[in-house]
């Protein structure tokens, strides 16, 4: 064999070495990450069935339910996010900041039923906090314009409406 193949073929080797490092890291890394959706994404997109992901959002009035089973506490409410609500049960004990209204952040995963089972639940302790998403969301359906003043409070997003002049149809 000359030189020049045995550099060649070393060369070949160590591609083929990181290349199957390369793949190995990645396939240990999408096992863990974690993707952040809003209610609506989550609508939007039925296949997420199964898959771990944190729903942002504020929850929303009146959906709150407390119930204890097998000794342990349930609690079931809907993530909202102006637009879409989405079904959450979570099992044990709540952040001492959640309550209805509140920013949250829950992770999770979509059951076929369409509820999103919660394995941990995140409460900001900003009255003002929104997630990110959140204000994307109000903006772009023109529901709120930051230049005009304050959000919209939590308690009006699902009775909130677009304006007339940007509502289909006008």
């Amino acid at each position: 064999m000359t030189r020049k193949r045995r550099r060649l073929l070393v060369l070949v080797a160590c591609l083929a070495g990181l290349g199957t490092a390369t793949g190995l890291a990645l396939a240990a890394f999408s096992g863990s990450i974690v993707f952040f959706v809003t209610p609506s994404d989550l609508a939007a997109k039925p296949g997420e069935i199964g898959r771990m992901v944190r729903l942002g959002g504020l929850v929303q009035q009146g959906s709150v339910a407390h119930a204890v089973i097998g000794g342990r506490p349930l609690v079931r409410f809907r993530i909202t996010d102006g637009h879409d609500a989405i079904p959450v049960t979570f099992t044990g004990l709540l952040p001492g900041l959640f309550r209805e209204g509140q920013g949250v952040v829950v992770t999770g995963h979509l059951a076929r039923d369409g509820i999103f089972r919660a394995d941990e639940v995140l409460a900001k302790h900003d009255a003002d906090y929104m997630p990110p998403a959140v204000v994307q969301a109000l903006k772009k359906r023109g529901l709120w314009n930051p230049d005009a003043g304050p959000p919209p409070p939590a308690a009006t997003w699902d009775t909130m409406r677009l304006p007339a002049s940007t509502q289909r149809g006008s």
